[in-house]
């Protein structure tokens, strides 16, 4: 059976990709192939290891039906470029300092995550200074993002 991994990145991990982590998680469960499309989150630094998602945007993504209690954070490793097929970056900076990581011979997709998605941004904006409405926007984005992914990635375990 194909598989395809893929690895949301942000610069915590702890509102954004774990965001994108658990919508994309749900969607793939939903479609019945989490056996296909495996998934994880990372973020660039390494200040919250260990550390639950940001309790704002887990209770935005509950709001929604998405559970992120069992995420955890980590940070960005040399064996993601081995481990993974798609490395998706939830903004600029975070793309280029993946970019400075990446291993010489890595084959994969690395690429801004909004790329996938209709809303016309390049990047998901940090909630994390915001209130209550730019975790919701995120989760829009998020959303958006990750319905197109999961039909990209369709196409490809065919």
């Amino acid at each position: 059976m194909k598989q395809v991994k893929v690895l949301f990145v942000c610069l915590g991990n702890i509102c954004r990709s774990p965001t994108a982590h658990g919508i994309f998680e749900k969607m793939v469960r939903d479609a019945g192939l989490q056996e296909q499309i495996l998934i994880d989150s990372a973020g660039t630094g390494d200040w919250h290891i260990g550390r639950p998602p940001d309790r704002r945007a887990s209770a935005a993504a509950l709001g929604r039906g998405h559970d992120l209690s069992h995420l955890r954070a980590r940070q960005v490793c040399p064996e993601d470029f081995r481990d993974f097929d798609y490395l998706l970056a939830m903004d600029q900076q975070n793309l280029w300092d993946l970019q400075a990581l990446a291993l010489p011979d890595f084959k994969g997709h690395l690429g801004l995550f909004l790329d996938f998605g209709n809303s016309g941004l390049k990047e998901v904006p940090d909630p994390y200074y915001g209130g209550e409405d730019h975790f919701e926007q995120v989760l829009d984005l998020v959303e958006d993002a990750s319905s197109a992914l999961l039909a990209h990635l369709r196409e490809q375990l065919d």
